[in-house]
């Protein structure tokens, strides 16, 4: 248990910050798994729809260090193969 005032202080602020970095990789998880149902229901429009909101929350997220950004970069990689797949 932290001692002193800055370390009781520092809990504090990695408690908050590990509760709010939670919080964004469910709405990540939430975005993909959206993205999911739309490719195994085979629906293109809904599939590119899906995508295209996903994708900029996806590079946020990259950017503020939640997710890697090799991670953002890989699942926007597979859906974007996947959707293609989808029209052909």
């Amino acid at each position: 248990m932290a001692n002193s005032a800055q370390a009781r202080k520092r809990a504090r602020q990695n408690n908050t910050r590990r509760q709010h970095a939670a919080s964004q990789r469910s709405m990540i998880r939430t975005y993909i798994k959206k993205v999911d149902a739309a490719i195994l229901a085979g629906d293109y429009e809904a599939a590119t729809a899906a995508y295209n909101k996903a994708v900029p929350v996806i590079d946020r997220m990259a950017d503020k260090g939640v997710i890697h950004k090799n991670k953002a970069a890989r699942h926007k990689s597979r859906y974007n193969k996947a959707i293609k797949a989808l029209k052909a």
